[in-house]
């Protein structure tokens, strides 16, 4: 046990908690005989780990009955039926404003507070709660729990799947208020305002004035700057300025080949590599 700017944090699995009391209960965790066979994780109790051992078998028993989407919980199954009712009972004190889970609330104080209390161990890298923490650190592992129900594909994060899911549909759902032009992500349509109705507000390097029309896109590139390379390959340790290019660097470390060339047979791992080949067969629209 240890703290950290008043968070305790488990020693032995680095999850944050706001108490002493929290961190007490939580380490009971650690010391319960009911422990998963397939990965080691250790429950509360029984109920909990069977709970936890229908992740392992894919068995998802409870159902949506709007959209039959299906869930290892009935608590998964609740908040997921929120995006159809669209209830949402965590509300702000503060601003009113309100969320379909407690964790996303309670990541939204924050905002009002400024705080951010759960460090990164790996890349020293704050967040306003536990929850983000954990997410956020499965970017530096090989944990990917989401899979695209289209192709099976598999992401760290939802919103990454989300994002993926949207290549499927061709679905573009926002559009421009100035002109006919629609959009799939929030950040196109952004730079699109910005560039080409010059709404918005740029972002400029204080350090060399380039400007950006995107904050994590000047974050980047500051990082350049002062040579800060918070990505960490838990491979080799190889350090990287952003996400991107640490997710491109572990193919190295992986038999993976994700692009495959139909005309001669031969696959790649990186798509430029892909690209080259067919550039070479004649094919330039690739």
């Amino acid at each position: 046990m240890h703290t950290r700017d008043n968070v305790y944090t488990c020693a032995q699995c680095e999850k944050c908690f706001l108490t002493l009391l929290g961190l007490t209960i939580h380490l009971n965790v650690h010391i319960s005989k009911h422990k998963c066979t397939e990965c080691g994780h250790c429950s509360q109790n029984r109920k909990h780990l069977e709970r936890h051992m229908l992740r392992h078998s894919g068995e998802k028993p409870f159902e949506c009955t709007v959209c039959n989407k299906r869930f290892t919980t009935a608590g998964n199954l609740v908040t997921h039926g929120r995006i159809h009712s669209g209830e949402k009972p965590y509300k702000c004190h503060i601003c009113d404003k309100a969320f379909s889970q407690s964790g996303n609330l309670q990541g939204h104080l924050a905002v009002h507070t400024g705080e951010k209390p759960f460090a990164c161990s790996l890349c020293s890298k704050c967040f306003s709660s536990s929850r983000r923490l954990q997410t956020h650190k499965r970017l530096h592992s090989n944990i990917r729990p989401h899979d695209c129900p289209y192709c099976g594909k598999l992401f760290k994060t939802a919103r990454y799947l989300k994002s993926h899911v949207l290549s499927h549909t061709g679905s573009k759902p926002l559009s421009c208020r100035h002109c006919s032009e629609r959009f799939t992500w929030h950040e196109q349509l952004k730079v699109h305002l910005l560039k080409s109705h010059n709404e918005g507000t740029w972002f400029t390097c204080h350090i060399c004035q380039k400007k950006f029309c995107l904050k994590r896109k000047l974050e980047e590139h500051i990082r350049r700057h002062e040579g800060v390379k918070p990505y960490v390959c838990c491979e080799c340790t190889k350090r990287f300025c952003t996400g991107y290019e640490l997710k491109a660097h572990r193919v190295i470390h992986s038999d993976v080949r994700d692009f495959a060339c139909g005309l001669c047979a031969t696959s790649f791992k990186h798509k430029k590599h892909f690209k080259k080949c067919a550039i070479k067969l004649g094919f330039s629209d690739v």
